[in-house]
């Protein structure tokens, strides 16, 4: 979190310096980046996958996503990667949450993260959790 502050910051100076703002302007450009490093160091510590008897809620940077489990056609793994152009980047596991309708919901669980990256057999047990606590809901579901 250290280097979003000190990339802030930068921006603010570069800011103040190519707007030369001055007093209240420097207070207020300085007030609202605070802001909204305090707000986004906020939504990352939040950002996860959380289980409920009705459902999975999906926790990203900007947004939340509550899931039914009726809703949820499967919970499986992604190879996921990056494209430029022709060239492909691989990136790792992702874990990603198939919708009934057939729209695909991403996830911040991935094998290579911050998380998982040590401990690769947690990644999986994460995973498996994910698909019985749907299998588990769905076998409760009222016919």
């Amino acid at each position: 979190m250290v280097w979003e502050l000190a990339a802030l910051a930068i921006f603010g100076w570069s800011t103040v310096e190519l707007f030369e703002l001055s007093g209240l302007g420097v207070l207020l450009l300085g007030l609202g980046l605070a802001a909204l490093w305090a707000v986004g160091c906020w939504r990352i510590a939040r950002m996860g996958v959380y289980v409920s008897a009705y459902g999975v809620r999906v926790r990203g940077l900007i947004r939340s996503r509550t899931i039914a489990w009726c809703d949820v056609e499967q919970i499986r793994l992604h190879e996921g990667a990056h494209r430029i152009g022709r060239l492909e980047i691989p990136s790792g596991m992702t874990v990603l949450i198939e919708r009934v309708g057939g729209a695909d919901v991403p996830t911040s669980l991935w094998a290579q993260g911050v998380d998982f990256h040590n401990q690769p057999g947690a990644f999986r047990a994460v995973y498996h959790d994910l698909r019985e606590r749907h299998a588990a809901a769905l076998r409760l579901a009222p016919a």
